[in-house]
């Protein structure tokens, strides 16, 4: 099934994804597709509900490094830092907006890879920030809902026609 980017406003985007029950053929060909749709995009990390896929899974090339990239179905965070940090996020679901948000700066992150096999990830740094930036797609929160109100209020009007892509997709 040939997927592509929904954007700020779809339901999906919004709401807490389900675990994936089985790995098996169909998810390792969504998460090829979903590489791809990230790569043509030029982003560094997707989860399945900006596909309208509304499972615990996502994907992520920071481009760090050739050997860093990951797909990692139910993800969990088990552990993350004291220390916070700032840092410009932006998304491919909310195009051309962008604002700092503070998170953790280093995690450990469990789940699965595309073959079954469990992992568990010590990240810092960027691929800290997109694996939670990922991983709160799965909980049905977007980058803008953890920034000052007044803030994405001034947002509105972009975040409105953002909104309207969504339509032009039929969604």
């Amino acid at each position: 099934m040939s997927r592509s980017l929904v954007f700020y406003g779809n339901e999906t985007l919004a709401s807490v994804a389900e675990p994936v029950e089985n790995i098996d053929g169909s998810i390792a060909s969504l998460i090829d597709e979903m590489f791809k749709i990230m790569y043509k995009e030029k982003g560094i990390g997707l989860a399945g509900p900006q596909v309208d896929f509304g499972k615990r899974i996502f994907v992520v090339d920071t481009g760090e490094t050739k050997s860093q990239k990951f797909a990692i179905i139910n993800p969990v965070i088990k552990e993350r830092s004291d220390k916070l940090e700032p840092y410009e996020e932006g998304c491919l679901s909310v195009p051309g907006i962008n604002a700092d948000v503070i998170r953790p700066e280093s995690i450990l992150l469990g789940g699965y890879t595309r073959e079954g096999k469990e992992v568990e990830i010590e990240a810092n740094g960027l691929l800290a920030r997109v694996f939670q930036h990922e991983y709160d797609h799965l909980e049905g929160i977007l980058f803008i809902d953890r920034i000052e109100k007044y803030i994405r209020d001034e947002m509105k009007t972009e975040l409105k026609k953002i909104k309207k892509l969504n339509k032009k997709q039929g969604r």
